[in-house]
């Protein structure tokens, strides 16, 4: 054949044979998308999967979210009442702490009475004791002085009244033993003198006429001492208190005693 027929099936051939290249290429490039379609269609029905397994655990953590939701919601109502509760716990505890306050103000109170009650109870008891033991004396003293009353009265008969008469220009007269002076005027002396009860005891009595009230002044050696005054008679003696408060301190037992007038 000439070249002219030869260039013809030359080209044909280099068209035929890069056909065949590309259509090689292209199946390949189409097997090779295909792959990636396939691989791609499995990543998504993997993702399909996982986004259906995702929704679903997102369904049930929407379900937990809901529970979680509905037990908070409880927990805080718990946490209100317990807090309330506890709150109401405080103002209880408060309140019963302020009684024990008020309790131990109370029984510290009582305790300082009971003390006080106790000091004067202690204190009561010495001064029955001391009221007692004054009582026993007054007794003891009573005693001596009715025996010796009785036995003044025994002895009265014995005993001699002196006489004392005043003047005005305070000049006197000798003893006798007459009960009234030269005027008319009761007189007597003094047979007992207690000075811590203020009484003396003179030897005059009912029988001679003197009253509850009488007043008598007292004299030694013509002096002046001081007025007693009569309350208590018996027969020939009578008791009486001290008018004067210095009569006290200087009368003694023989000094003279003369009925006051007026």
């Amino acid at each position: 054949m000439d070249d002219k027929a030869k260039s013809p099936i030359s080209l044909l051939v280099a068209l035929l044979l890069l056909f065949l290249s590309l259509t090689s290429s292209a199946f390949y490039l189409l097997k090779k998308e295909h792959a990636k379609t396939q691989d791609l269609q499995e990543k998504l029905e993997d993702l399909n999967t996982r986004q259906r397994i995702s929704e679903a655990k997102l369904q049930e953590s929407g379900k937990t979210i809901s529970l979680l939701e509905l037990r908070l919601q409880e927990a805080k109502s718990q946490i209100d009442i317990l807090t309330s509760d506890l709150q109401q716990e405080k103002t209880t505890k408060n309140q019963a702490l302020s009684e024990i306050e008020q309790l131990r103000q109370d029984l510290q109170q009582q305790k300082s009475l009971r003390s006080n009650l106790e000091t004067k109870f202690n204190q009561a008891q010495d001064d029955v004791k001391k009221i007692q033991a004054q009582l026993a004396e007054l007794e003891s003293k009573k005693s001596e002085l009715e025996a010796k009353i009785k036995d003044l009265e025994a002895k009265e008969q014995n005993v001699e009244l002196g006489e004392i008469v005043v003047n005005p220009e305070g000049e006197s007269k000798a003893e006798t033993g007459e009960k009234t002076d030269s005027i008319g005027q009761l007189q007597g002396k003094v047979l007992v003198v207690n000075k811590d009860y203020n009484f003396a005891v003179i030897s005059l009595g009912s029988k001679d006429g003197i009253g509850i009230g009488n007043i008598f002044s007292v004299y030694r050696n013509n002096k002046y001492l001081g007025d007693i005054k009569i309350e208590k008679i018996h027969d020939s003696m009578a008791a009486a208190g001290f008018v004067t408060k210095d009569i006290k301190g200087i009368i003694n037992e023989g000094d003279q005693v003369l009925r006051k007038t007026r």
